[in-house]
């Protein structure tokens, strides 16, 4: 369960323009992301490549409302699949990850009425990784085509 210190809350285009700021390349973007974000990209952009109204999308913030992280989850091959798991540059390092991704698969596992969770992260984010790897999710084999190259699909 998320610490009482910490809250998952719907977006907010101001936290979202925050949130625009944290990527400082196309590179960046891109291991975020994934290919078909656009980039450069703008707020309506960024919200739309989100898919905001089809995808459940919480930012975390403190109890001083402070912008922590920001992730998403949904029903992918029956599991729920977290996407777009990012933290404030500031807050790197500290663990937020783990209370975000226990938040989004308490809720959507609820939601979604489903007992396992997913990902994808890619080959060469090996702080990701290790810490996915940490957190309880093993690398498996994609049941169908993998849909990114240099991608591993991981499930708890």
């Amino acid at each position: 369960m998320i610490k009482e210190t910490v809250k998952l809350t719907e977006p907010t285009q101001k936290k979202i323009i925050e949130m625009m700021s944290w990527f400082n390349s196309e590179e960046e973007l891109r291991i975020w992301a994934g290919p078909s974000f656009r980039y450069p990209y703008d707020l309506v952009t960024f919200i739309e490549d989100l898919s905001l109204d089809t995808i459940k999308s919480f930012f975390m913030v403190s109890k001083e409302s402070e912008l922590l992280a920001f992730g998403q989850y949904y029903d992918r091959l029956n599991r729920c699949h977290l996407g777009r798991l990012v933290v404030a540059p500031k807050h790197r390092g500290k663990n937020i990850v783990a209370e975000l991704m226990t938040g989004l698969i308490g809720h959507g596992t609820k939601i979604l009425k489903l007992s396992e969770s997913s990902l994808f992260v890619m080959t060469y984010n090996e702080v990701a990784l290790n810490v996915y790897l940490t957190f309880g999710f093993k690398i498996v084999e994609y049941p169908e085509k993998m849909p990114l190259d240099k991608c591993y699909y991981m499930v708890k």
